[in-house]
C-alpha cells in the first residue's frame, strides 16, 4: 500500500490529548449536562422473573411530592417502531420492547419510570410504585438447559477435514470448560439526557460507543428521520460492549421526555448495570484435542453451549478460536445456544474469542504436560503461516517473535516443568502463558480537516472514545502526515453530525478512523501544495500560505474504507500473554507476581494510550479469571451480587507492575499507517493464562472460573 507511515511516530511520547480535562473534572460526560427545565426519571424493575403484571398500583407515587408522571404499559404512548403492521404476525424473536405489554421476561425488567423534578423525589416515589403478579416458573441456570439448547444459526456445526480425529491421536484429551456470566462494570454508570427540540426533533447525550449508530437506532424505534436526531457523547467512562446499542433505558427517557414536554435525565444505579445492559453470557464447553507424540496436532473438537434470553437470540461463538488459531488438519466444533428467563448478553471485550480462548489455550496447556513438552515449543510445533481455515497467507504475522519476548520478559526459563515443585517464602510459585487472536478490520469512516490563519488543525469525526485513546492517536496521524506539532491539533468527536464513523468496537478504530484521518489530511496537504505550486516544502508553513492568499481556512474531507485486500489477505492481530502467580498452600490465595503482555499489532500509532490498552485488557482478563462471576439466586431467578461490594474486580492491590511489549511491525496491507487493532487481544487468552500458572504452582486444574481461593483449598502437597 503506498503512501505508508513505516517509521516511529514523531508523536511517540504523547501523552493523552484529553488527560488534563478527566483528571481535573473539567471533562463532561452524558449525565453532566443540564437543558433548561431538566427532571428526573427513576425506573420501577419487576420483582419476579417470569409471568405477567396482573396489576399495578402507581396512585401513591404520583400523589407524592415533586412528581409529574409515572409511566407504565397501561398509560405508554405507542412506540412506532415496536407496532406490528396489520394482517402480519407477532416476532418471535427481537429485542426488548419496552412498556410493550404486562409479560414479564426477566428479573428487573423495567415496569415503569416515574419522571420528578429532582432526582431524590422520583427515586422516593419509584419505591411506592407497587405490582402484583401472576409468576410462571423460570429457568436461569444453564447447566440444567443445555438439553433446550439449538443452534442459532444454520446446525450449528463446522468440519474441516476428519470428525473427532483427535480420539485418534496418540496422546489425547477431553476436558469440560465453564465460564460464568460476567458484567460491564465501568467506573460510569450508563445515563441518558433526552430532549425534544420540536414534534419530531430530539436531542439526546447519552453513553455510547457509537453517536451514528445510536441515532440510526432511535430513528428505527421512534420512526424519526435520522437528520432530525442530534446525539452527542463526548465522554465515556468505559464501555466495552455495554454501550454498542440502544437499551431499554435510553427509550425510557425519551418516551418520558416526550410526554412530559421537557428533557429527562435518566442515570441507572449499579444495580440496574447488572441487569439492564447486557454482560458476557455464561458458556460450557468441551474441547476433545489429540496429538502425535512429538507434539504435531491431529485434531480438535470444540463444543459449545452459552445463554440468551427468550426474546432475543444473542450469538457469541466461541468455537472459532479453534478453527483459526492453529495448524490442525482436522477441526469440527458445535455451538448452541440455551434461551433462559433473563436479559439479553451483550458484546464484551473480546466477544467468543476471549470465551473460546480460555478452553483452548487450557486444553493445549493440559496436553503438553501429557506430551512432557513446553507450552510455547507446542504452540510453535503448530504454528499456523497461513490462515487454516481459508489457506489465505496472512497480511502480516510475528507471534513467534511475541513468543520469544514474552518468554524472555517473563524469565520463562525459570519454571519448572513438574507442577508444585517451586516455592518461596511459603508461597508456590507458578509460570503460565495463553495466545489471543482476534480479527483486523477496517470499517468505513470519513474526517474532515480543517486549518484555520492561526495555524491550528481541526480534525473531526463522529467516532465516540470509550477509553482507548482514540483522540491521541488520531491527533498522532495527522502530526505525522501534516509535520503539525501535536499541541497545535484539536480534535473533535462524539457528535452525530460531524463525518461519518462506526462505533467504537472489534478494535477498529484506529484501523477504520486512523485511515480517514490519514487521507484528509494528505489530501488537504495537496491542496496546500496546489496554492503554492512547483518547489513547495512538503510541510509548508501552513499558516503563512493562508495569510498570503487572504484565506481564513482550507479544508478538506475525506471518506476511507478497506479495499480488496481482505479478499487476498487473512488479517487478524495477536497477542501472548506470560504470567507469574503465587499461591497459598493453605488458604488458596492467589496473588499474580508479574505479567507481561506481548502484542503483534502492526504499527504503534500512539504508544502511551497503546499500552495502557494492553494493560488495561490484561487487567479485566486477571478479573475473568480470578473473581468475576454474576451470581444468580435460581430459585427467584434474581442477581445477588448486582453490587460492587460482592461481584469482585481488580483493584490496585491485585494488580503488579504490567510489561506491555509491542512487536511494532507495519502490516503492508490494512491500512495506511500499517495499524491493526489490540483492545481485544489485550484480553484474549489471559485468564488460560492466569490457569496455566495456577495449575503450574499446584499441580490442580481449575476449569471452571474465576478460580477462587475455595476451589484451591485443601492442597494436599508435599513441599520441598
Amino acid at each position: 500500500m503506498k503512501d505508508q507511515i513505516n517509521k516511529p511516530s514523531s508523536s511517540a511520547g504523547m501523552s493523552r490529548i484529553d488527560g488534563r480535562l478527566k483528571v481535573t473534572g473539567a471533562a463532561r460526560y452524558s449525565a453532566e449536562f443540564t437543558p433548561a427545565g431538566m427532571v428526573y426519571g427513576v425506573l420501577v424493575g419487576s420483582t419476579i422473573t417470569k409471568g405477567t403484571i396482573r396489576a399495578i398500583d402507581t396512585k401513591t407515587a404520583e400523589r407524592a411530592p415533586g412528581v409529574l408522571k409515572v409511566i407504565t404499559y397501561l398509560n405508554s404512548p405507542k412506540i412506532a417502531g415496536y407496532q406490528v403492521e396489520a394482517g402480519k404476525p407477532e416476532p418471535a424473536k427481537g429485542t426488548y420492547k419496552l412498556f410493550y405489554n404486562n409479560k414479564i421476561l426477566f428479573n428487573g425488567q423495567p415496569i415503569a419510570v416515574v419522571v420528578a423534578d429532582t432526582f431524590e423525589r422520583a427515586l422516593f416515589a419509584a419505591s411506592l410504585v407497587k405490582a402484583q403478579y401472576s409468576a410462571d416458573g423460570h429457568h436461569t441456570n444453564l447447566i440444567d438447559n443445555t438439553a433446550k439448547a439449538f443452534a442459532a444459526e444454520g446446525d450449528g456445526t463446522t468440519k474441516r477435514g476428519t470428525e473427532d480425529a483427535w480420539k485418534t491421536a496418540p496422546v489425547k484429551l477431553e476436558q469440560e470448560y465453564v465460564i460464568p456470566s460476567e458484567v460491564h462494570s465501568p467506573m460510569e454508570l450508563h445515563a441518558i439526557i433526552a430532549k425534544w427540540d420540536a414534534e419530531d426533533k430530539l436531542t439526546v447525550w447519552t453513553k455510547t460507543q457509537g453517536v451514528q449508530d445510536t441515532r440510526d437506532g432511535i430513528a428505527t424505534i421512534f420512526k424519526l428521520p435520522k437528520e432530525n436526531i442530534q446525539v452527542n457523547s463526548k465522554f465515556v467512562g468505559g464501555a466495552f460492549g455495554s454501550a454498542l446499542q440502544v437499551w431499554p433505558h435510553e427509550v425510557a427517557a425519551i418516551l418520558a421526555a416526550k410526554v412530559v414536554k421537557r428533557p429527562v435525565k435518566l442515570l441507572l444505579a449499579r444495580a440496574d448495570m447488572f441487569t439492564s445492559v447486557g454482560y458476557r453470557p455464561y458458556t460450557w464447553q468441551k474441547i476433545g484435542i489429540g496429538a502425535t507424540k512429538d507434539g504435531k496436532l491431529v485434531g480438535i473438537t470444540h463444543h459449545a453451549i452459552g445463554q440468551t434470553s427468550t426474546y432475543e437470540d444473542f450469538n457469541e461463538g466461541p468455537i472459532g478460536v479453534s478453527r483459526t488459531t492453529y495448524a490442525c488438519p482436522n477441526v469440527n466444533t458445535n455451538y448452541k445456544i440455551a434461551a433462559l428467563d433473563i436479559g439479553s448478553p451483550t458484546w464484551m471485550r473480546g466477544p467468543g474469542e476471549a470465551t473460546g480462548a480460555f478452553a483452548l489455550e487450557s486444553a493445549l496447556d493440559e496436553l503438553s504436560y501429557q506430551l512432557e513438552m513446553d507450552p510455547v515449543e507446542l504452540r510453535l510445533k503448530n504454528y499456523a503461516e497461513t490462515e487454516p481455515e481459508s489457506g489465505k497467507p496472512y497480511s502480516s504475522k510475528y507471534l513467534n517473535e511475541a513468543y520469544k519476548l514474552g518468554a524472555e520478559g517473563i524469565g520463562w526459563n525459570n519454571r519448572k516443568s513438574k507442577p508444585a515443585s517451586a516455592i518461596k517464602d511459603g508461597w508456590l510459585v507458578g509460570y503460565g502463558m495463553g495466545g489471543g487472536m482476534f480479527g483486523a478490520y477496517r470499517d468505513k469512516a470519513a474526517a474532515r480537516a480543517i486549518v484555520t490563519d492561526n495555524g491550528i488543525l481541526t480534525l473531526q469525526t463522529a467516532v465516540s472514545d470509550i477509553g482507548p485513546g482514540t483522540g491521541t492517536a488520531m491527533v498522532a496521524i495527522a502530526a505525522e502526515v501534516m509535520g503539525i506539532p501535536a499541541e497545535r491539533i484539536r480534535f473533535e468527536m462524539g457528535d452525530s453530525s460531524l463525518p461519518q464513523a462506526p462505533s467504537q468496537g472489534g478494535s477498529a478504530t484506529t484501523a477504520t478512523v486512523g485511515s480517514a484521518v490519514f487521507q484528509a489530511c494528505t489530501d488537504l496537504k495537496e491542496s496546500f501544495q496546489k496554492l503554492i505550486g512547483n518547489g513547495g516544502t512538503d510541510h509548508p508553513d501552513y499558516a503563512a500560505v493562508l495569510k498570503k492568499h487572504n484565506l481564513p481556512k482550507l479544508e478538506a474531507t475525506a471518506a476511507s474504507s478497506g479495499g480488496t485486500e481482505r479478499d487476498k489477505y487473512a488479517m487478524y492481530s495477536w497477542s501472548v500473554h506470560y504470567i507469574k502467580v503465587l499461591v497459598h498452600p493453605s488458604t488458596g490465595v492467589v496473588k499474580i507476581d508479574k505479567a507481561v503482555c506481548v502484542a503483534d499489532s502492526g504499527h504503534i500509532v500512539s504508544p502511551k494510550t497503546a499500552r495502557s490498552q494492553i494493560v488495561g485488557g490484561a487487567i479485566g482478563g486477571i478479573g475473568m479469571a480470578l473473581m468475576e462471576e454474576m451470581v444468580i439466586d435460581d430459585r427467584y431467578g434474581k442477581i445477588v451480587n448486582s453490587n460492587f461490594a460482592d461481584y469482585h474486580v481488580p483493584v490496585n492491590a491485585d494488580i503488579p507492575q504490567i510489561e506491555a511489549i509491542f512487536v511494532n511491525k507495519p502490516d503492508p496491507y490494512i491500512n495506511p499507517m500499517g495499524a491493526k487493532g489490540m483492545g481485544e487481544i489485550a484480553l484474549i487468552g489471559m485468564a488460560a493464562a492466569v490457569a496455566n500458572a495456577v495449575y503450574n504452582a499446584t499441580g490442580k486444574r481449575v476449569r471452571e472460573l474465576p478460580i477462587t481461593p475455595d476451589k484451591l483449598i485443601g492442597m494436599d502437597l508435599e513441599l520441598s
